[in-house]
């Protein structure tokens, strides 16, 4: 079961979190002014080598011209690319153009926002030009898919899990709390936690005993 944790601006604390069970680095890539914790090129390349090799970076973006995603990927080298913009700002036929650009250079995660059976729909749609989905929740007025810190209907979460033939993460709300029990409902392949692992009244600082107890609780789910 893969932990994917996200937000991360520093290296101490990324390789910190890495010691206590995380497996997926996340970090977001651009100046969008938008959303906390984004990080330049040079910032996010060098905490992207930094991680040991059986730990894999994954940068977040919200960009949605080709071109500038595949300037982001050669110029951060992350193992994954997180593409979090609205699903339609970069529809099927771009995402499919898109990894023709990339030949194989990174794998791909489209975030799939869960809301009813579009959602399933959409995921259907997406699966067949992305290495991985990422289920999330949108919230109107938010930029992209993500970072609410809210749940989301956890059975049609289920029903896109079965209905996809690649890895599924499942994200929005998570926490130490509520992990196993979302576990047990959507047997994911991983899990994400960007909200419910920061201190207390931070956007993006991490709170290592939170992410100690997040990756424990998945452990424990999968035993």
């Amino acid at each position: 079961m893969i932990v994917q944790i996200y937000t991360f601006c520093e290296i101490e604390e990324a390789l910190e979190a890495v010691e206590v069970g995380v497996d997926q680095i996340g970090f977001i890539v651009g100046r969008y002014g938008q959303v906390h914790g984004e990080l330049g090129f040079g910032q996010a390349r060098r905490l992207a080598a930094a991680l040991p090799s059986h730990v894999s970076s994954v940068a977040l973006t919200m960009a949605t011209e080709i071109d500038e995603i595949v300037r982001m990927v050669n110029a951060v080298n992350p193992d994954i690319l997180h593409i979090s913009t609205d699903p339609l700002d970069l529809d099927v036929e771009t995402m499919g153009t898109l990894r023709d650009h990339l030949a194989g250079q990174v794998k791909v995660m489209k975030a799939i926002p869960v809301a009813g059976e579009e959602s399933i729909r959409m995921a259907r749609t997406f699966s067949p030009v992305s290495d991985y989905l990422l289920l999330d929740t949108k919230v109107p007025g938010l930029p992209g898919v993500g970072a609410t810190g809210r749940t989301h209907d956890w059975k049609v979460s289920r029903r896109i899990v079965e209905s996809v033939e690649i890895p599924v993460i499942l994200a929005g709300g998570l926490t130490p709390e509520n992990v196993k029990q979302a576990i047990e409902i959507v047997q994911p392949a991983g899990v994400d936690s960007n909200t419910g692992t920061n201190l207390a009244n931070s956007p993006v600082e991490k709170d290592m005993n939170k992410i100690k107890r997040f990756a424990e609780a998945v452990r424990n789910a999968c035993v």
